[in-house]
């Protein structure tokens, strides 16, 4: 099982940043593997998506757009995650599974 992690609090479109492998973390809620590819698409002691990142990196997460200079943001408030065609969005505290509009 995978969490697609796509940007889009600040971008002009969306964009699937990232791909976090979850399949041997099945024992684990779906709110647990959420917080788990949110925890790994952190910033906080160096960068997850740079290449020279060391203590944010995770082998389970795949970058997928090309790292520029500094390496990609965090993951934010108002980003999503799709695990298994269910979309959640990253709420200020935890996530919220986001409404299908067949509008």
């Amino acid at each position: 099982m995978q969490v697609q992690v796509i940007h889009k609090a600040f971008e002009d479109t969306p964009v699937h940043i990232a791909t976090v492998d979850v399949s041997d973390l099945a024992h684990l809620s779906r709110m647990d593997q959420l917080e788990y590819a949110y925890r790994w698409t952190q910033n906080i002691m160096d960068s997850w998506s740079h290449p020279s990142g060391v203590e944010d990196k995770n082998p389970r997460v795949t970058v997928e757009v090309p790292v520029e200079r500094y390496g990609h943001r965090s993951t934010s408030m108002g980003d999503e995650m799709v695990v298994e065609g269910i979309t959640y969005r990253v709420a200020m505290t935890g996530f919220e599974q986001k409404e299908v509009d067949f509008a």
